[in-house]
């Protein structure tokens, strides 16, 4: 139901730092991850090769959140006011909920075909793979 990793011998080396979020669409997944919060110590996470394991650890360990993707933007959509969009072409890794992984990945024409004068009324249908 979710993608695969890139890359399944790189997960749990990726920095814990990512960006939250935003882009509009993704790449490739770099690991799902579980975070686990402790009320007298620092949060930590785990590192999974796929997301129904991630969801299987969420449930059961104390403190966990749900599941996170860590997923790379080559290519992303940038939204700095409501409704203005700017095309970025550079590389960013960012932790998105899983859910967001039900859009379909960025192809050559997604963020084009999402700018162009003759988008649908609803933009975020593109994104989202309906149109």
């Amino acid at each position: 139901m979710y993608p695969k990793v890139k890359d399944p011998s790189m997960v749990g080396e990726y920095s814990a730092l990512a960006k939250a979020g935003g882009g509009f669409v993704w790449d490739e997944v770099l690991e799902y991850r579980v975070w686990c919060h402790v009320k007298d110590g620092d949060d930590y996470y785990y590192a999974f090769e796929d997301a129904e394991t991630a969801l299987e650890c969420s449930r059961q360990e104390k403190g966990a959140e749900e599941p996170l993707a860590l997923i790379l933007q080559i290519e992303y959509i940038e939204e700095p006011e409501i409704g203005q969009y700017i095309h970025v072409k550079e590389e960013r890794i960012t932790e998105w909920p899983i859910e967001f992984l039900k859009r379909p990945r960025r192809s050559e024409n997604t963020i084009p075909d999402f700018l162009s004068p003759n988008a649908p009324e609803n933009r975020l249908d593109i994104i989202r793979g309906i149109v």
